[in-house]
């Protein structure tokens, strides 16, 4: 079982998968740069197709691995669904170019913890690497607005026994609610609220507590189908 929190001394492991070489070399490049009291990082391996990350993934049991979507032999869905399955404690980001609702929801649905977009600047990644590794969802902010519209309009909610529109929230909550929906994460949260990240983490465990919901996402999704979220596009 992983622990909540990433310890000074500890490194985390990533498993790099990429079929382009020169975006694995730069990734490998990056990461290894990152070595503080906050994080740091070490690169189990690289992989170029879905088949190697699996076999890797196997051998060297990884912390995260940042996979690439759209390569040969077996795509990045199909390789999150096998990883997940037989390693348990890897968490998967997809690292991709493509932010279509047609694969975003296949690799959420596969058991990715993560999904971002190659133009994330570098220490957004790092910061990424490190909050999913304390088991947290990270979602590109337009990756996030089409995976809620998506279920919102396609499925039932989650938790019928949720607490209806925002019941027992209080109106700072609800508006942290309304930034979660918009896809902010904590610090942007703190500083459009003008309050602490730690005043926000704290709000967003009695939202989830209230509502009985199990992470952020549902809990953004919770907002648009109830008409909390705000009408920003």
């Amino acid at each position: 079982m992983k622990q909540a929190n990433v310890k000074a001394s500890e490194k985390i492991r990533v498993l790099i998968v990429d079929d382009h070489a020169m975006v694995r070399q730069g990734l490998r490049t990056f990461l290894e740069l990152q070595d503080s009291e906050a994080l740091s990082i070490e690169v189990a391996g690289e992989a170029a197709n879905g088949v190697q990350a699996v076999e890797l993934a196997r051998k060297t049991q990884p912390d995260i691995i940042l996979l690439d979507l759209v390569m040969p032999e077996m795509d990045g869905i199909q390789a999150t669904a096998r990883i997940v399955e037989s390693n348990p404690n890897t968490r998967v980001i997809i690292l991709t170019s493509f932010g279509e609702e047609d694969k975003v929801l296949p690799a959420i649905r596969a058991g990715a913890q993560g999904y971002l977009l190659k133009d994330i600047p570098p220490n957004e990644l790092v910061q990424a690497v490190r909050e999913v590794h304390q088991g947290k969802v990270q979602l590109h902010p337009e990756v996030a607005k089409k995976l809620m519209s998506a279920v919102a309009g396609k499925e039932t909610p989650p938790a019928s026994h949720a607490a209806p529109s925002g019941e027992g929230l209080t109106e700072r909550e609800q508006e942290v609610l309304q930034l979660i929906a918009d896809g902010r994460n904590n610090r942007e949260i703190a500083e459009n609220l003008v309050i602490s990240e730690k005043t926000v983490k704290t709000h967003v465990s009695n939202i989830l507590s209230k509502l009985h919901l199990d992470d952020r996402t549902q809990a953004a999704i919770y907002a648009l189908r109830h008409g909390l979220a705000t009408d920003k596009p």
